[in-house]
């Protein structure tokens, strides 16, 4: 059996992206900043209503652990995917993509359930912020006969969207796979997500967390919201305590990540941002590869950083083959 750097589960979405004035989010009631689940029927009507005022910018495959496989494969990894769509046209694209771009799956569109895959609607505002409305369709069904545990028993990582804490079969799905993980010595990495995930379901977030995880994504609204605490060195020290190592981003300002043993800080990358979406996708395959190819937490978390400045630079959640292997090239020769 091939063994793959990264073994992902996440939801399967499919993104259309709006560029929207500040004043949108205030006439239609939407929090700006987060992501926010709806029904089908509330996304069709504001999707109506975007499309007819600002037509759609860009259309991809997406989702938080997708986009993640997604880099690390274009940089040169190997990863899995593992999630849940419907026999549709959303499903088939989504599945289309992860082919073109060498992403391994054990999803079979044609074996699928009839039903609708999950789409999100993503709000660009003038200050590059992504705001999300999601209907996850089939993909909230997510469950542990959509896990294929002896390919994530040969991958080096284990990688888990916390997105999936709004599907109790999802939720339940992964943490048995993170028991599995824990059994078989396989290391596990997490995301935190969306700052929402911590403020509506940090019991949920806790659970998966449960006694630790190898490896912790997040960004500096996160830690902070997960730990309780507006002090950013008290949420470092809470996150000790849960994550051997972990990742943070904060912005502009860069990143700090710690190594299990010292703290490190990573210089921001100046660019002019015009759409933060998939941004903190983007850090962690970045990361993941740079560690997959041996390089240590201070040259992971420069390249990472460097990849993520890039991805804010255009709409949508992906970058080019091209300009993968031109910032490889560019950070490590």
């Amino acid at each position: 059996m091939e063994k793959y750097d990264v073994y992902g589960v996440g939801n399967a979405l499919v993104d259309l992206e709006f560029e929207v004035p500040e004043s949108f989010f205030l006439e239609h009631d939407i929090e700006k900043g987060l992501m926010t689940l709806v029904t089908r029927e509330q996304q069709e009507r504001l999707e109506k209503v975007l499309i007819d005022a600002y037509g759609i910018k860009a259309k991809s495959g997406g989702g938080s652990a997708g986009n993640t496989m997604y880099a690390l494969t274009h940089f040169g990894g190997r990863a899995f995917y593992s999630c849940k769509v419907a026999n549709d046209a959303t499903g088939k694209f989504f599945l289309e993509q992860l082919g073109h771009h060498n992403i391994n799956t054990n999803v079979n569109v044609n074996a699928s359930e009839n039903g609708s895959s999950g789409r999100c609607l993503v709000m660009i505002s003038p200050d590059a912020e992504r705001t999300m409305h999601t209907y996850l369709g089939v993909s909230e069904k997510l469950s542990l006969e959509n896990i294929d545990f002896e390919t994530a028993r040969q991958s080096d990582y284990i990688y888990i969207e916390g997105y999936l804490v709004t599907s109790p079969n999802a939720k339940a799905a992964v943490i048995e796979l993170k028991n599995f993980a824990e059994k078989s010595e396989t290391k596990i990495a997490l995301t935190f997500s969306d700052p929402a995930m911590l403020e509506y379901f940090i019991n949920d977030v806790n659970d998966i967390v449960g006694s630790g995880v190898d490896l912790l994504f997040c960004n500096e609204k996160e830690l902070k919201l997960w730990a309780g605490t507006d002090a950013f060195d008290e949420a470092c020290k809470a996150m000790e305590q849960k994550a051997k190592q972990f990742a943070i981003t904060r912005g502009a300002d860069g990143a700090l990540v710690y190594d299990g043993k010292n703290y490190i800080p990573i210089a921001g990358n100046s660019v002019k941002a015009i759409d933060t979406n998939g941004a903190g996708d983007m850090f962690a395959g970045a990361f993941l590869y740079a560690i997959s190819q041996g390089k240590d937490f201070e040259s992971a978390g420069k390249f990472a950083s460097r990849s993520s400045a890039e991805i804010v630079t255009i709409y949508g959640p992906r970058l080019s083959a091209e300009r993968h292997e031109f910032i490889v090239k560019e950070v490590f020769g």
